[in-house]
């Protein structure tokens, strides 16, 4: 055994420790719902765009994109375009002709022209309408025509009957190797009536749409090895491998 596969085997080790340690889990998700009370997401930028995300789902979906190098990621919920410009960086770092599709149902103006203007635009295209809108997804799958490898980040409505039409739609974009993820499946995790201003709540959200969707799904699993590896997560249970074409 080599220094490279001995140190990767020590990590190895310590993500399987932290994922038997279940009190570490529980002061995790105490600590990002005590943030989120400070709408810690919305603190950080990429490239200069608000990415509201915590930085730790971040790092994952950089070695995800790392690994799989995608030619398209998909991603329903552009918000401010930060999510958009950060896949859009990883793939000009990747250095292949990979592209990010956006999709929202109301993609403001003022966000539109900051995600236009920015350097990394050229490899970023943008729908506008509903993403469970059959013309909408139709429209995805025209664009995705062709490509080999795809990565899929649900960030739109997060209600368990929005997010469940995604998933149903959009999986079969996902081949064997790629991810399927679905973010803010922390709503279920946090106590009922956190989110008064949203449709969403304990027991509707992506989280309860990812458990209903995989007892029918078997070509997806959830990697709990990512979770285990950043324990402060918006998505729990929301990183979904593509097991079979």
């Amino acid at each position: 055994m080599n220094e490279i596969e001995k140190f990767a085997n020590e990590v190895d080790q310590n993500i399987i420790d932290v994922g038997q340690d279940k009190g570490l889990h529980t002061m995790s998700s105490q600590w990002l719902q005590k943030a989120g009370e400070h709408g810690y997401t919305y603190n950080f930028t990429w490239m200069g765009r608000p990415i509201i995300q915590t930085p730790q789902d971040i790092l994952a979906l950089q070695e995800l994109i790392w690994k799989i190098k995608p030619d398209l990621i998909v991603e329903p919920g552009i918000a401010h375009g930060g999510s958009l410009i950060f896949s859009a960086s990883m793939l000009e770092l990747i250095g292949n002709d990979g592209h990010v599709l956006g999709v929202d149902i109301d993609i403001r103006e003022h966000n539109r022209d900051e995600i236009e203007k920015h350097p990394m635009s050229k490899r970023i295209s943008m729908i506008q309408g509903s993403s469970i809108d059959e013309n909408i997804v139709k429209q995805v799958f025209d664009f995705a025509e062709g490509k080999e490898s795809i990565l899929v980040i649900l960030d739109s409505n997060h209600t368990h009957e929005h997010v469940a039409k995604e998933l149903e739609m959009y999986s079969p974009l996902v081949k064997k190797g790629s991810y399927l993820v679905v973010m803010d499946t922390a709503v279920e995790d946090m106590p009922a009536g956190s989110f008064p201003d949203r449709p969403w709540d304990k027991g509707d959200n992506p989280k309860t749409a990812v458990w209903a969707f995989l007892k029918e799904n078997h070509r997806f699993e959830i990697d709990e090895k990512i979770e285990n590896k950043i324990l402060i997560t918006v998505a729990p249970d929301g990183y979904l491998k593509c097991l079979e074409d």
